[in-house]
């Protein structure tokens, strides 16, 4: 018997019994699609938050606070003020430092703010001009935090998307119109275009106010909650992390790194970090979904040792007329592959469209993993295989004699 013969033979027996067959290859299905679109939906839950790190800013480093120990008792870091102005300043002048593009030193607060009725609880930060380049701000209309303003102490505001959507409605425009930050009144300026987030890190909901003015007419400190700075390029990152530590142990008199009192986060590893908590989810969500595989693969070994059991005298009759054993186990298990190969397709199809689905409806980018569709077909094709031998072999055993006499 050639393999057309084997294939039109195959496919006549499933189709005996429809509901069976579609019954069987829906395990199948749902394994296969399962694993697909949590795959998929777990690369763009990392590619969200791989773009949402970026846009903080490229090649960025952040000095952070250090923390501190009291009574055996060691705090978090960026719990101590350690970091000023004027170390910020330092770093631009100093000559020792030569791989930093721009340095932003920032005080980062929250506080109510307010107009007419309408209030909000959001986060106030104190910047100078440098922030718009290290970060990336691109304005939506109006203009950003200028060194005059910082040098004047000038009261006024550039606001994130979110807060003028919560103050003043969707779409309005806010340009010279006032708000009220700890009840001192602020102009504002202009309005930055949206980046995302959420909560404590939504750069959408951000009041920018002049750092100089934040410091001594909002809260009334002296120290800094972090220096972001931009390295020159992606390759000399490393260089510039050492030469601002170096640089900020020597100012800060502190000969031992191991008691310094800041920290200096790098954006590369922030990503890694971020990447790697993404990847062990999605690979665990992936393996609780390839357990839904090894259910719909046991359901067809089930499905074809029923099958053998009707056949049981049409095998018979087979071996009588002279059929050999391999083409008996070739002929169940392409019956077995036909299932789980049919499975994957659809399951593929399948997977796709929930993924998509749910990314458009989640606002993250659908991202097709091609890798997982090659596994799919990889997979569902060994389940044929590796379920489908057992049913095969046992046909291929069975007496012809009492074979025939079965009923």
């Amino acid at each position: 018997m050639d393999f057309a013969e084997l294939l039109s033979s195959a496919l006549e027996a499933l189709t005996l019994n429809k509901l069976r067959t579609s019954l069987a290859t829906l395990g199948i299905i749902i394994g296969i699609g399962s694993v697909i679109a949590l795959v998929s939906l777990g690369q763009s839950g990392q590619q969200s938050v791989e773009s949402q790190i970026q846009s903080l800013g490229s090649n960025l480093l952040t000095v952070m606070p250090g923390s501190q120990s009291s009574n055996g008792i060691r705090t978090a870091v960026g719990s101590t003020t350690t970091l000023t102005y004027e170390d910020a300043k330092a770093i631009v002048a100093s000559t020792q430092i030569t791989e930093v593009e721009n340095v932003s030193p920032e005080l980062s607060r929250r506080a109510q703010v307010a107009t007419g009725n309408n209030n909000s609880n959001t986060q106030i930060l104190g910047i100078t001009s440098a922030y718009q380049k290290v970060r990336n701000i691109v304005m939506n209309s109006g203009s950003f935090i200028s060194e005059n303003d910082n040098i004047g102490l000038s009261k006024v505001a550039v606001l994130g998307p979110q807060v003028v959507s919560d103050l003043f409605g969707e779409g309005a425009d806010v340009i010279g119109k006032n708000i009220r930050i700890n009840k001192i009144s602020f102009r504002i300026i202009g309005m930055t275009q949206s980046k995302g987030g959420s909560g404590f890190q939504n750069q959408d909901d951000i009041v920018f106010v002049p750092l100089a003015t934040a410091q001594k007419m909002l809260f009334g400190v002296d120290y800094l909650s972090n220096i972001s700075i931009e390295a020159k390029s992606a390759e000399v990152m490393t260089k510039a992390q050492n030469q601002v530590g170096y640089f900020l142990l020597a100012r800060h008199k502190l000969s031992d790194p191991s008691r310094a009192d800041f920290s200096i986060l790098s954006q590369a590893d922030i990503l890694g970090a971020a990447s790697q908590i993404t990847g062990t989810f999605t690979a665990l969500l992936s393996g609780i979904a390839a357990i839904s595989l090894l259910v719909g693969g046991i359901g067809i070994m089930n499905i074809m040792l029923v099958t053998v059991t009707e056949r049981t005298r049409e095998i018979g009759l087979r071996k009588a007329l002279g059929a050999k054993k391999h083409t008996i186990v070739t002929q169940f298990l392409v019956e077995a592959i036909i299932l789980t190969f049919a499975g994957g397709v659809f399951g593929m199809i399948l997977g796709t469209v929930i993924s998509f689905v749910i990314s458009s409806l989640i606002n993250m980018p659908f991202v097709l993993s091609w890798s997982s569709i090659l596994l799919a077909i990889v997979v569902s094709g060994g389940i044929g295989i590796l379920f489908g031998w057992y049913p095969a072999r046992r046909a291929a055993n069975l007496s012809p004699i009492e074979a025939l006499r079965y009923e």
